[in-house]
C-alpha cells in the first residue's frame, strides 16, 4: 500500500494539521491501494499564507519570463520523462484504461511546452487617441489562484491550471478531488525538482467540505478556478463572494453528435460510439445525445447497438474499451439515471447491468436507450456514466431544436458534407465548441469552455491567460 503523508505547502512536504488519512479505493477491484493525508482549513491557511507571500515578496515576480519559461519547460520535461508513472497512478486511483491513461500523459507535457512558450510573449497594448496623451496597457497576474480539479481527468486538469496559471506569473494553491488526489501529488514532487520557487506551487489534498470550502472562501484568494458539476459550481459562486474574487467554471454537459444522410458514415459511426463511451461516460466532452437523421435511423441504430455489444468491459490494466467508474457514487448514479429511463417510456436496446463476470469494481455494461423523446431527463441532464440517449430528427431547424434544449452547452458535433450546412449548425448551436466531420479534438492550443450551465471563462490558448491576468491602463498627459 502507498501512503502519501505530507501536503506540499511553501516547497516543503509537511504533515497535515488533522493527522488523519484517507482511504484511496482501487474502482477496478473496490480495495484501499493507497492512503492521503487529510488537509483542513488550517493548511489551506498555511498554503494560501505561502502563495501571498512567494506572490507578493517572493521571487518569483522578479524572475525574468526567460527564467519562468525555462522552469516551465523543465517541468514539461519531467512529466514527459515519468509519463509510464503518472499514467500508472491516474489508472489505479480512478480507474481509466491504462491505454487511455498513457496516452493522456503522454500528451499532458504540451500543456507545459505551450504556456513555456507564452510566458514571455503575454503583453499590454500602446492606445493611440490624442496626440498630447500617451496610453497604454499593462497585462498583470492575479496573484493568488485556488485551484480545484475533479476526478475524472486528475492529471490533465491540475496540468491545465498549474500551466496557465504559473505561465500569467501567479502563485497556485492545488486542491485535487478526494478520490483522485495521487497525481497531483506526483505533479508536486517534479514541480519541486523543476525549480519553481518555495511557495509557488502548492498542493493540499482533503475533503471538499474543509479544505476545499476553504480555499474557496479565503479572503487572500484572487481567483478561483474549478472543474467540476454545475449544481457544485453554483455552491461555489456564493461562498467566493466574499472578496469578489475572479471565477472560472469547466462545468458540465450532455454534449450532442448530429449525423446528417450525406456525412462520412463510416467515421460518423465510429465517432457515434467511442466518443460516447470512451472514458466509462465520465467526460463532459462526450457526446451521449446521438441525433440522427430519420432517413438512416434505422440502419443506423441497428449497426449501434450491435457495435456497442461488442465493446469490453474489464481491468483498466488489460486492453479493454471500459473501465470501471471512478467510485461507487459515480455508478450508483448512472443505475439511478438508467432506471428513470425506464420509468420513462425509452426503450433500453443494450447494456442497463452490471457486468455478471466481474464481481469486484464499479462496472457496468456500455447502455443504449433508443427513440428516446428529447424531453426525456436522460436526455437532458447529465449522466457521467455509459449511457447514450439515439434521437431522430427530420430536419436541420429539428437538430438545431434539440441539440439546444438542454440546459448544457459545453461542445457539440456536426456530421455532414455539405459545407454550407456545417456553418449553418456550427453558428446556430448554443455551445462552447462545435466539432465538424471529427469529435472530442481538445488540445492545448485550442480554446476550451461552455456556454449556459457549462460554465464561464476558458482554459487552452492563449485565450486562458485572459484569465489569469488584470489589464491595467496607464494615461501619460505628454505636455506635463
Amino acid at each position: 500500500m502507498k501512503i502519501y503523508d505530507k501536503l506540499f505547502i511553501g516547497g516543503q512536504w509537511v504533515e497535515s494539521s488533522s493527522g488523519k488519512f484517507m482511504d484511496i479505493i482501487n474502482p477496478a477491484n473496490e480495495e484501499i491501494w493507497a492512503k492521503v493525508t487529510e488537509g483542513m482549513e488550517a493548511d489551506v491557511d498555511e498554503a494560501v499564507k505561502s502563495a501571498r507571500f512567494a506572490f507578493d515578496h517572493g521571487i518569483w515576480r522578479k524572475m525574468s519570463t526567460y527564467e519562468r519559461t525555462e522552469i516551465l519547460r523543465k517541468m514539461g520535461q519531467l512529466v514527459q520523462e515519468n509519463a509510464e508513472h503518472l499514467a500508472r497512478m491516474e489508472t489505479l486511483e480512478n480507474g481509466k484504461p491504462y491505454h487511455l491513461a498513457l496516452r493522456e500523459a503522454q500528451n499532458n507535457p504540451q500543456w507545459w511546452f505551450y504556456y513555456a512558450g507564452i510566458a514571455d510573449k503575454i503583453h499590454g497594448e500602446t492606445i493611440p487617441f490624442e496626440d498630447n496623451k500617451h496610453i497604454f496597457t499593462l497585462r498583470e497576474p492575479l496573484g493568488v489562484v485556488g485551484a480545484i480539479t475533479a476526478w475524472n481527468t486528475p492529471l490533465l486538469m491540475a496540468t491545465q491550471k498549474l500551466s496557465m496559471a504559473l505561465a500569467a506569473g501567479n502563485t497556485v494553491v492545488l486542491k485535487p478531488a478526494r478520490t483522485t488526489p495521487i497525481t497531483a501529488l506526483e505533479l508536486a514532487k517534479l514541480a519541486e525538482k523543476a525549480g519553481f520557487p518555495p511557495g509557488v506551487v502548492n498542493v493540499v489534498t482533503g475533503r471538499g467540505e474543509t479544505a476545499g470550502n476553504r480555499l474557496v472562501s479565503h479572503m487572500d484568494v484572487d481567483k478561483l478556478t474549478f472543474t467540476g458539476a454545475t449544481e457544485t459550481a453554483r455552491k461555489l459562486m456564493s461562498t467566493a463572494s466574499v472578496n469578489m474574487k475572479k471565477l472560472s467554471f469547466e462545468l458540465g454537459g450532455k454534449s450532442p453528435q448530429v449525423i446528417f444522410p450525406d456525412a462520412n458514415l463510416d467515421a460518423a459511426f465510429e465517432s457515434a460510439v467511442t466518443n460516447a463511451f470512451v472514458l466509462t461516460g465520465q467526460s463532459c466532452t462526450l457526446g451521449s445525445r446521438v441525433l440522427v437523421h430519420r432517413d438512416i435511423y434505422k440502419d443506423f441504430v441497428s449497426k449501434y447497438i450491435e457495435k456497442v455489444k461488442e465493446l469490453t468491459v474489464g481491468d483498466p490494466f488489460t486492453n479493454v474499451d471500459l473501465g470501471p467508474h471512478a467510485h461507487e457514487q459515480q455508478l450508483n448514479t448512472t443505475l439511478d439515471y438508467i432506471n428513470i429511463g425506464l420509468e420513462e417510456g425509452a426503450i433500453l436496446a443494450a447494456g442497463g447491468e452490471r457486468p455478471s463476470d466481474l464481481a469486484n469494481g464499479y462496472y457496468i455494461q456500455p447502455t443504449v436507450f433508443v427513440d428516446v423523446d428529447p424531453s426525456m431527463r436522460i436526455a437532458k441532464e447529465e449522466i457521467f456514466g455509459p449511457v447514450v440517449s439515439l434521437i431522430p430528427f427530420s430536419d436541420e431547424e429539428e437538430a438545431i431544436e434539440i441539440a439546444n434544449s438542454v440546459s448544457y452547452g459545453l461542445t457539440s458535433g456536426v456530421w455532414t458534407k455539405d459545407t454550407s450546412r456545417a456553418f449553418r449548425m456550427a453558428k446556430n448551436i448554443k455551445a462552447g465548441t462545435v466539432w465538424l466531420n471529427t469529435f472530442r479534438y481538445v488540445r492545448w492550443v485550442t480554446p476550451y469552455g461552455g456556454y449556459k450551465a457549462s460554465g464561464w471563462g476558458r482554459e487552452n490558448g492563449i485565450e486562458a491567460i485572459n484569465e489569469y491576468t488584470h489589464v491595467k491602463t496607464v494615461v501619460v498627459d505628454l505636455e506635463n
